[in-house]
Parts: structure tokens; sequence; C-alpha cells
């Protein structure tokens, strides 16, 4: 019989299941050994290495970080367009899911 690896145990537990629902957030992990459950990440590790780590240089790690950072916060999540987004922003894109859900919760509760 396989064991899962301890730290997984944190993320399948009923606090942490709950802790997501109370917060609307939609987890992604499948079955234990799914290779789906990191395709969204590395998706963007390989885009966003492609589209700007190997396009600029850094003097340090410190300049990398904020540039990084910086460029996931101003373009990644607010301008480039997504496929698997039907073709909008991250934050575009979520925020039409959270106004979905509130609008679920209140036709829900008004019934």
């Amino acid at each position: 019989m396989l064991q899962r690896p301890l730290e997984l145990a944190e993320y399948t537990s009923q606090a942490h299941n709950d802790l997501c629902d109370r917060l609307s957030v939609v987890q992604s992990m499948g079955r234990v050994g799914s290779a789906l459950d990191n395709a969204a990440a590395e998706s963007f590790n390989s885009l966003i290495k492609v589209e700007y780590i190997h396009r600029n240089r850094f003097a340090t790690r410190a300049e990398a970080r904020l540039k990084i950072a910086t460029w996931i916060a101003d373009f990644y999540n607010t301008r480039r367009r997504h496929s698997a987004a039907r073709g909008l922003p991250p934050a575009e894109f979520e925020r039409i899911i959270r106004e979905a859900r509130a609008s679920h919760r209140q036709e829900d509760q008004a019934a």
C-alpha cells in the first residue's frame, strides 16, 4: 500500500477543505499522483521564463525578484490574455467568477 507524503496530508485535511470553502477557493488537487495537479503551475513557470526571465538580465537576485513580481502583478495578472480564462487576464476572470458566485449565493439564500 502506498503512503502519501506527510506534507500532502495538510492539503487533504477537512480543516483545509473547510477553510478553502469559506474563502471561496477552488482547489485544483485531484487524485494522489495525478500529473494534472501541477499543469497550471508548470505552464506558468514555462511562460514566465520564455516571456520575461530569458529576455532580461538582472544584476542581483533581489532585482530579479522585484522585477519578476512587478511583471506578474502589473502585466501577467492584469493585461496578459489567457486562453484558459476565455481570453481574459486572470484578474478580470477571477472578478467575473467572484461576482457569479456571489450572485448564486444570493439566489440560493432568496430561494
